[in-house]
């Protein structure tokens, strides 16, 4: 095959459509816009969330309390899930993240006090619970806080 043997695939081009170019295209007169009303105007365009004059729904729906845009979402991990890591190991987040046990998203990691702990670690994290902190230092290991 020569380069000026190229064509595209057959069905992949179509020409533009050609509207309001007389009554023998079948595309005349209204252009393919219907008869009246606010669509078939030049320069219509649908505002987001337009009802056709009714009360939109995100105005129809009361407004209730505020989202605090300084909010600090944690993953979380429970006190039990670290026996999966060895006697004297450190735990930080990312060896949390290898191991499968944190969730994505979230800009830190919160040890919550769920269950026993059977194994002396160090643990590194953004945040603990009063009883995980218990509970760690209970089982001959450390909780050691990092900061954001």
């Amino acid at each position: 095959m020569k380069q000026h043997e190229w064509r595209p695939a057959a069905g992949s081009r179509r020409s533009r459509k050609r509207v309001g170019r007389g009554p023998g295209s079948g595309l005349g007169k209204t252009a393919g816009r219907g008869e009246n009303g606010q669509k078939s105007r030049s320069g219509y365009s649908r505002k987001l969330g337009f009802e056709g004059g009714q009360m939109p729904l995100h105005r129809r729906v009361p407004k209730r309390g505020f989202t605090n845009i300084f909010r600090v979402e944690y993953r979380t991990v429970n006190v039990e899930r670290l026996n999966a890591f060895g006697a004297g190991a450190v735990v930080t987040p990312e060896s949390l993240r290898e191991a499968g046990l944190l969730r994505k998203g979230g800009r830190g990691v919160k040890v919550l006090g769920g269950g026993d702990l059977q194994v002396a670690l160090t643990v590194r994290a953004h945040k603990f619970t009063e009883a995980a902190v218990r509970k760690i230092e209970g089982a001959g290991g450390k909780a050691e806080l990092l900061t954001a």
